[in-house]
């Protein structure tokens, strides 16, 4: 492709724009590394390397140096680091520095750094021409890459998190690579990158240093206690501070059983900081005892290889978090099981056995209660059922009346008549003999 007199070189804007995102994140990468990471899908890093060649013309890259596998390296002057930052939509100050010396050593680090995000992130190859209408021969399908988790504008590097300093002496810890990626369940992830070239101790420091960054604390607009972290960071939605997720590089240096020791032997060391605070409840009045990790003073730590990263993606089951027994996909190696809400489960669900259980045990009382009922009701004799009432001579009604009736004001009973009919007789008018009888008595 020919180029112009503004850029000889023959780079087009997309390629242009991909090499200021991807150096305005990375601070220095690889030509190769660029092209694997930004635009996969064109054949070749030559479209990189031929970008980052008409960038230093225009003064926004410039080389430095070459990787210790002989790459040559690039990264962005002052005046890149501000294109980057309009590229990316970012505030200039949240750019941080450009990379000028990091390489002279190889740039070691920082391509294992860059590495790792290529692995999280995989982004998918996009065709960069048409394909022809009548291909000669079917095309074979590509493999299937594993998805990844974000893009360039999901990251940042050399994230600095400042501690308490005393005089003139600053302190902080600074995080190799942060992850922001809500839309996969992680709204923050700080990475850390393990050449292996340090002690074990000095990298389990480290997390040390971490807690007491998560410890501090601020007044928010009323006043209150606020977490210093949750003015860089959004809340993770999980018990606990941000994850902090450690990629590991044996490289050339260690074999398989050597970074699996040194893995083994930071975990060890980190124990005080992932371990969460047993909260015992339960175990009173014949209860069973139980309990729950308390996480909230607790960073959660996860562990993998980059070469798990790369064959597998971030999806798979590539994650070891600390205090856990298997590995799991990042969402499962995250998830506290143990936590205050498994206990609440836990505990409702033993709520609800005691409530079946006690309806149960109240239901067999009530059957036992009715077939002792029943077993009574046949040993008792049958008491024989009482002759009907004789009939009232006067109206054949029954002479003892109608049943629920009162009849207070009836005259006594005489075995012949019912009440109605005794009280009738009783208010008939006496007859002509009775009258004059009476009279005279």
């Amino acid at each position: 492709m020919g180029g112009s007199k503004t850029y000889p070189n023959g780079s087009t804007a997309a390629i242009r724009s991909h090499v200021l995102a991807a150096l305005g994140v990375l601070k220095v990468a690889s030509a190769n590394q660029i092209w694997r990471l930004m635009c996969p899908g064109h054949k070749d890093n030559k479209a990189v390397r031929n970008a980052c060649l008409d960038l230093a013309r225009h003064g926004l890259t410039h080389s430095e140096g070459h990787s210790v596998d002989g790459h040559k390296l690039w990264g962005l002057t002052p005046l890149g680091l501000d294109a980057a930052a309009e590229v990316l939509d970012r505030p200039v100050g949240e750019m941080g520095g450009t990379a000028r010396g990091s390489a002279r050593s190889g740039a070691k680090h920082a391509m294992t750094v860059n590495e790792t995000v290529i692995a999280f992130t995989r982004t998918p190859p996009e065709p960069t021409r048409p394909l022809s209408r009548t291909p000669a021969v079917e095309a074979t399908p590509p493999a299937q890459l594993a998805p990844g988790i974000g893009t360039i504008r999901s990251w940042s590097t050399e994230v600095a998190h400042n501690l308490p300093s005393t005089g003139r002496n600053k302190s902080s810890v600074q995080a190799d690579a942060v992850l922001h990626a809500p839309e996969a369940g992680l709204p923050v992830l700080i990475v850390e990158v393990d050449n292996g070239t340090e002690a074990p101790g000095l990298l389990a420091a480290k997390f040390d240093r971490y807690r007491r960054f998560f410890r501090l604390k601020t007044k928010d607009h009323q006043g209150r206690d606020f977490p210093v972290w949750r003015t860089l960071y959004p809340n993770t939605g999980r018990e606990g501070y941000p994850p902090v997720a450690v990629v590991f590089n044996g490289g050339n240096r260690l074999g398989e059983q050597a970074l699996k020791n040194r893995m083994n032997r930071v975990l060890d060391l980190t124990r005080e900081t992932w371990s969460g605070r047993y909260e015992r409840m339960g175990g009173f009045h014949g209860e069973p005892a139980d309990g729950y990790y308390d996480y909230t003073d607790a960073i959660p730590i996860v562990f993998t290889t980059l070469q798990r990263l790369k064959n597998h993606g971030p999806l798979d089951a590539v994650w070891w978090r600390c205090g856990h027994r298997q590995w799991e996909t990042l969402a499962d190696a995250l998830a506290n099981p143990g936590d205050e809400t498994a206990w609440h489960q836990r505990d409702e669900e033993r709520r609800r056995q005691r409530d079946e259980q006690r309806e149960q045990q109240r239901r067999q009382k009530e059957a036992e209660r009715q077939l002792a009922l029943q077993r009574l009701q046949q040993m008792s004799p049958v008491a024989p059922p009482e002759p009907p009432a004789a009939p009232c001579e006067r109206c054949g009604q029954p002479i003892t009346g109608d049943p629920g009736t009162r009849y207070d004001d009836a005259p006594p009973q005489d075995g012949r008549h019912c009440p109605a009919c005794r009280d009738d007789i009783a208010h008939q008018p006496p007859g002509l003999f009775k009258a004059l009888f009476s009279r005279r008595n």
